[in-house]
């Protein structure tokens, strides 16, 4: 019986140790938080709205109430305050469909913040926001009311950008070293989490000196605002000026300390068909090729948009 017992036992004993072993690694390994962080760091979008089906409806009558839902999203990686982004509702005559419906809403209303994409959240930020007329006003000659409702997402956004590049102050020297990379151009496909991307940098060495020329785009599909303008008048078109658009700020920098000098000098780039270009200068001390993170850093306001056509009859009987 004693030895049925101790058997008995060291099956129990056996089992338990394999099944520790199998959860030993189950949990998040570094490639799986590796693979989030990609996620997290790439993508063109920023703050994306969805009207819902029947939220407004395609046809209602003067006396309904008017109704319209939007999911809004926040699809990159940047963190939005309550200041930070707005929904604007226009496209319509205001003495028609009257009331707060105009009113421009806080993406986080009722959220605090609308959070970007994390690697403990790859779908980032979402909050519903619901605008509203109890009271559409038609003309006595009016027999039907056809708006297209145009919703305007207008948010500041940030992108940060941290390509890893290769420097080397002896790079036409004649010493036999053998070296671990040669200074080359970068390519950065698929965007950082962000509307605005740093799409290439390239690498040129001038003595001691590296020089960085770095492309970067409107890679999203609304306009680039410059920062520092209002976004909670988006939805006045008289709020802007030509030089409120296509402009982005930057800082550009070598981890290390090493000093950099970048044009345009104004730290403001300009773009032109929706890209621009910055180049940067920077002293390199050491004496043999390396590797270096060098991180670039924009940041801007953005508006895109959405639309849903409606159609506004006259209630029968009320003339």
């Amino acid at each position: 019986m004693k030895r049925v017992y101790l058997v008995f036992l060291l099956v129990l004993v056996t089992l338990f140790i394999t099944s520790c072993g199998q959860n030993i690694g189950a949990g998040e390994t570094p490639g799986d938080t590796s693979a989030a962080l990609r996620e997290v760091q790439s993508g063109t979008q920023g703050v994306e709205i969805d009207i819902l089906p029947n939220f407004p409806p395609n046809l209602l009558y003067d006396q309904d109430e008017l109704i319209a839902l939007v999911d809004v999203k926040n699809k990159g990686n940047f963190d939005l305050g309550p200041q930070d982004c707005f929904i604007h509702v226009t496209g319509f005559d205001q003495n028609i469909i009257t009331g707060p419906f105009s009113n421009p809403r806080s993406c986080s209303d009722g959220v605090e913040d609308l959070e970007g994409k994390t690697v403990y959240n790859l779908q980032g930020g979402f909050n519903q926001l619901e605008f509203a007329s109890t009271n559409i006003i038609l003309d006595e000659d009016v027999f039907e009311y056809n708006p297209t409702l145009n919703f305007m997402s207008c948010y500041k956004y940030e992108t940060k950008a941290s390509p890893q590049v290769c420097v080397d102050s002896g790079f036409y020297g004649v010493a036999p070293e053998q070296k671990i990379c040669k200074p080359a151009s970068v390519g950065l496909g698929g965007g950082q989490g962000a509307p605005v991307s740093v799409t290439r940098v390239g690498v040129t060495m001038v003595g001691s000196k590296a020089i960085f020329e770095i492309d970067i785009a409107n890679s999203g599909s609304g306009k680039v605002l410059a920062p520092g303008t209002d976004i909670r008048r988006c939805g006045d078109t008289s709020a802007f000026r030509h030089n409120d658009f296509d402009r982005v700020e930057y800082n550009v920098r070598l981890v290390g300390g090493s000093s950099t000098i970048c044009k345009p000098s104004d730290s403001i780039v300009r773009l032109v068909n929706g890209r621009g270009k910055i180049i940067c200068t920077s002293q390199i001390d050491a004496t043999s090729a390396f590797e270096t993170p060098l991180i670039v850093e924009l940041g801007y306001n953005y508006m895109d948009s959405e639309q849903r056509r409606v159609k506004i009859i006259r209630t029968p009987g009320t003339d």
